[in-house]
């Protein structure tokens, strides 16, 4: 294996325990370990991650935003937004018209979380070679 550089951050240490039987993984239960395990459940999440990208376009009302983001249900969507709004990443905002609009849009938060979402997919589309590749080996020695 050829020799890897990594850059190690404070959240390194929110799963990795040294004890004298070597590295122990475990999720710790400290306030920051807490949100680096959400923000990355929220990175982990489908639903989430379209309708930021979706947003991350523009504001949307909600049957804009359900038709942009294919295959969601109106539930599924209303949590998902519920739940963005919650942490600050989503803005709702009622306008009093007849009849009433409801409209959605990332907040300055919510636009810095694209950062490391698009981080993960030009990740991903870039290292899309290597695994397949091993994808077709692991196939091959099954």
């Amino acid at each position: 294996m050829a020799n890897q550089t990594r850059t190690l951050t404070a959240g390194d240490n929110c799963v990795i325990t040294h004890t004298s039987a070597g590295p122990r993984a475990a999720a710790g239960d400290s306030d920051e370990c807490r949100i680096v395990r959400e923000m990355l459940s929220h990175l982990g999440d489908k639903w989430t991650l379209l309708a930021i990208l979706c947003l991350s376009a523009g504001p949307l009302r909600f049957n804009a935003l359900q038709r942009a983001v294919a295959g969601i249900s109106h539930r599924m969507l209303t949590v998902t937004l519920r739940k963005l709004e919650r942490d600050g990443l989503v803005e709702r905002t009622v306008y009093p018209e007849s009849p009433p609009h409801t409209e959605y849009a990332l907040t300055e938060l919510g636009v810095s979380f694209t950062e490391p979402v698009m981080a993960i997919a030009n990740w991903a589309i870039a290292a899309q070679p290597d695994i397949e590749r091993n994808r077709t080996l692991a196939g091959a020695q099954k």
